[in-house]
């Protein structure tokens, strides 16, 4: 029988999810069953310094608070280990390995601390302990890289070596290709391994291309149950345990997994979900950090068609190692669409001109005094321009858009409707559509403001370019960091509660600031008057 190992990293990989808090009896009774499952290997968790000792948590500041744990446990035939990610548990917290409950630590590190790191695993190793060096992020690696690596690895002689795919990038034919280089240069005493994520849904095909490859040397792959681990999740332990059953004469006790899964792992499936998504998705498809995906979709301003076209701007090292100020400068590259909107601004001011101008925002003000709103239309009959929505309390006679996802999701109400469309040059008409004016993005957003792009300013903005004075406002209610923010639950940003206070500010001052050739009136309350109390 091929020399095969299957190791499960619930415990370890699985507490991205929760903070690693699954509960002492969940923990006790995860390890009970996946060790009488007969899994060759379990990972318990991290070592990690920086972490208080918590019983009902898997992370751990040193090799002693796994003994208080985990140490009355029985673990008949399964290997025990830990995990340190390098740099964040010295040598000092590592007992040896004779006095410890762990059999071996497994070491992640990225590709430019590979020396550093691969000294530490010596130190391990000295200690006794079985040493996997998991090669964070592989598909980052030249083969230049690889090949250093490979010598590093030979003088330490770890236990193991693997390849961690960690934004689950790699297809059959890239995995294939750094088998090949591994396994070529390895000592043959040094295993290899795969740790999967699932964010191409590649994870269990990749793990089993991986196992059927012929090579002389034990192969080791990982999985948790039901997936569960950061980002996407990973190769489900279920499934591999099943194949290696089937394929390669394993005897695991997929029942013991089951139990597990439905009595300690469903219950932290909701709300914090993980597994395939499109959040994930985008970040494989472009070969980056999550973060950026979630930086980008955080700002609610982008269509994911935008997203995609941004993410695909990202180059070289930047890729991998998440800068916002990188990120934040291809978002207003990406924006900045220049137009000469000379024409356009002139047309808008004889539009306006002598004409009184009602402001409508999406704020839940407008649902209360929606009645007070529409009297107000009909005894002045004001030119309505309402911003980034199509309210129901009165019909606009102009739609101001600056935020393409909103675009995006009123596109076939504007075309029945007809409204007319104020549109900032940062979004892109649908088809055949065109904007009934389009401005300048760059002359209208505040590059020094924490959110560059506030919809009401740029709109202001316009009317003081146009030299518009008097602006009635309805529904700019400001942010509350207690109540509902918006007329409708669909429109809520979940980030806005922790800006409220600086958002609420900032208006302040823009008004404040162009008192003297902006006169603004509120129909509605608003924290931007004082109308509200934060």
């Amino acid at each position: 029988m091929k020399n095969i190992k299957l190791l499960d990293c619930t415990l370890r990989d699985g507490g991205y999810i929760n903070d690693w808090k699954f509960g002492h009896d969940n923990i006790v009774s995860i390890f009970e069953r996946v060790v009488d499952a007969g899994i060759d290997i379990i990972e318990i968790g991290f070592l990690d310094e920086r972490r208080p000792f918590d019983v009902e948590r898997s992370i751990m500041p040193n090799t002693d608070s796994a003994e208080k744990i985990y140490g009355k446990l029985k673990r008949q035939n399964t290997m025990v280990v830990g995990m340190i990610d390098y740099g964040t548990c010295d040598i000092s917290n590592i007992q040896p390995c004779r006095e410890s409950f762990l059999d071996g630590i497994r070491v992640i590190f990225k590709k430019h601390l590979r020396e550093q790191a691969l000294a530490f695993c010596n130190q391990l190793k000295q200690l006794g302990y079985k040493v996997f060096a998991q090669l964070v992020s592989v598909t980052s690696y030249t083969d230049d890289e690889i090949a250093d690596l490979i010598h590093l690895a030979n003088e330490v002689r770890p236990y193991a070596v693997s390849m961690v795919d960690t934004y689950g990038l790699m297809h059959q034919d890239n995995l294939m290709h750094y088998v090949d280089l591994l396994n070529n240069g390895l000592d043959k005493s040094i295993g290899l391994g795969y740790h999967a994520h699932n964010n191409f849904q590649m994870g269990y095909a990749n793990c089993i291309a991986m196992l059927s490859n012929p090579i002389d040397r034990l192969m080791i792959v990982d999985g948790s149950l039901y997936g569960m681990g950061k980002s996407a999740g990973n190769a489900p332990l279920e499934l591999l345990a099943m194949h290696m059953n089937d394929r390669y004469n394993k005897t695991y006790r997929i029942g013991q997994l089951l139990e597990a899964m439905d009595a300690n792992i469903s219950e932290f499936y909701h709300p914090a979900e993980w597994g395939y998504n499109m959040f994930y998705y985008l970040a494989a498809a472009n070969d980056c950090h999550p973060n950026y995906v979630a930086y980008l979709m955080d700002k609610r301003t982008l269509s994911v068609n935008s997203v995609n076209e941004i993410l695909g701007r990202l180059q070289g090292e930047k890729q991998l190692l998440f800068d916002k100020d990188y990120i934040e400068n291809l978002y207003l590259e990406y924006q900045n669409n220049e137009v000469n909107d000379t024409f356009d601004r002139e047309r808008l001011r004889m539009q306006f001109k002598d004409k009184e101008i009602l402001v409508i925002g999406p704020g839940a003000s407008i649902n209360r005094k929606k009645e007070e709103i529409a009297r107000f239309v009909a005894n002045r009959m004001p030119t309505v321009i309402s911003i980034n929505f199509i309210p129901n309390c009165v019909k606009p006679d102009f739609v101001f858009l600056s935020n393409s996802k909103r675009y995006v999701q009123l596109s076939s109400q504007l075309i029945q409707e007809r409204r007319k469309i104020i549109a900032t040059s940062n979004i892109t008409a649908m088809g055949k559509e065109k904007f009934d004016y389009v401005l300048n993005y760059s002359a209208l957003i505040d590059r020094t403001a924490e959110i560059v792009d506030n919809s009401l300013i740029m709109l202001l903005k316009v009317m003081l370019q146009i030299g518009r004075k008097d602006i009635y406002l309805a529904g700019c209610d400001g942010y509350s960091t207690s109540q509902p923010n918006y007329c409708n639950n669909n429109l809520e940003y979940d980030f806005i509660k922790n800006k409220a206070s600086y958002l609420n500010k900032y208006t302040r001052r823009f008004l404040a600031e162009n008192e003297k050739n902006l006169r603004v009136e509120f129909l509605t309350p608003s924290f931007y008057c004082g109308g509200c109390n934060e």
